[in-house]
């Protein structure tokens, strides 16, 4: 089965189908790494995390009901606070926070990360926008 399949398997079932999560490492403030059980090891940097928190706040622009984040090229992690035994909460410096990464959706994010973030710029482009902040006035 392949890493990527059973990601995505991981997100729709029930807790415990993923690798289980063996180190979780921040690397502020631009980087998170996440090992697991099954040999994957994965560098996520505070970017793409950001944008795919897994909670939206009022930081977004929609566009046609597509939620798009953008200008968070340079945004980084803060800090990480555990939550439970299941994940953290993650504070970025643009001040977000209310998302809960748990390690099944690190697990996820690791795996499909080049597809995503391949996604992601398509997006920006497709609505004229950049991963770079606006320029100030």
């Amino acid at each position: 089965m392949s890493a990527v399949w059973r990601a995505k398997r991981c997100i729709s079932l029930a807790a415990g189908d993923c690798p289980r999560l063996i180190k979780f490492a921040l690397q502020a403030p631009k980087n998170v790494v996440a090992e697991f059980t099954d040999g994957s090891r994965y560098n996520l940097p505070a970017e793409f995390l950001r944008v795919f928190s897994p909670s939206v706040d009022s930081k977004i622009r929609s566009i046609g009901g597509e939620k798009v984040i953008y200008g968070r090229r340079h945004v980084g992690i803060m800090s990480a606070e555990p939550v439970g035994n299941y994940g953290v909460r993650l504070l970025f410096d643009d001040l977000h926070k209310t998302g809960i990464y748990t390690w099944d959706y690190f697990y996820h994010l690791g795996s499909n990360k080049f597809t995503l973030m391949r996604s992601y710029i398509n997006m920006l482009r497709k609505h004229g926008l950049s991963r770079d902040p606006p320029a100030k006035k």
